[in-house]
């Protein structure tokens, strides 16, 4: 098979970290099966390879594992590949007429990485610049999550939660960066715990040099209560 000739290159790229798009790669029939459906799938293969790694699923403490995990996968930390999960960002009219721009910083961000299905776990700063319209700041947080919920690339998270707030808010002043751990760095290969990774994607007036400062500066502040 193809992809059996070219084992050596996909790992280099897995382990490189590198990805292949900005939409996440999605099959044509993905939502052909039930959750459910899925779940007892997904249940059978994780407890194959339990067994396959000679753990004994008998043990009161393993047997309901692969059920758990089944279920984590569809309903938890996959599910922002259901469509039907996107969250509903209604705007409103920006009456107060504020002008400025507006950052909601510290987001937890909880993903996990596509190329060895581990951890990846952080914080992304968002910001936009309203051009009539605002959206709910709950709602921010929201989308940073619906997207996170997803086997994911750094670089490809960031962009998409730029994109979506985009199209939400009608302009292209938004900005979004990440700063955040790969366990698939921290845990394994070179297992660097200290390493971790940033990314940004700046759009419209956050292009501009002085926005762009003014954006970085402000998710310096230190927030104390």
């Amino acid at each position: 098979m193809k992809f059996d000739n070219n084992i050596e290159e996909f790992d280099a790229l897995g382990d490189d970290h590198i990805g292949s798009s900005t939409e996440t790669p999605m099959r044509a029939d993905a939502f052909k099966l039930s959750n459910e459906e899925k779940i007892d799938i997904i249940k059978d293969d994780v407890r194959h390879i339990m067994e396959t790694l000679g753990l004994d699923l008998t043990d009161d403490s393993l047997k309901g594992t692969p059920n758990r995990v089944a279920k984590m996968f569809v309903k938890e930390i996959f599910g922002g590949l259901d469509p039907s999960r996107k969250p509903n960002a209604s705007t409103f009219d920006n009456k107060y007429k504020y002008g400025e721009m507006l950052v909601e910083k510290n987001i937890t961000v909880y993903s996990t990485c596509e190329h060895h299905l581990l951890p990846i776990v952080g914080r992304a700063h968002v910001a936009y610049i309203s051009n009539g319209s605002v959206v709910g700041l709950s709602k921010m947080n929201r989308i940073v999550d619906y997207y996170a919920k997803r086997p994911q690339v750094q670089e490809r998270l960031t962009i998409q939660i730029v994109k979506e707030l985009q199209a939400v808010l009608g302009t292209d002043d938004v900005a979004c960066v990440i700063d955040a751990k790969h366990l698939c760095v921290n845990s394994r290969g070179i297992r660097d715990i200290e390493s971790s990774t940033v990314t940004a994607e700046f759009g419209g007036k956050f292009k501009k040099k002085e926005t762009r400062r003014e954006f970085l500066d402000y998710i310096k502040l230190e927030t104390q209560f």
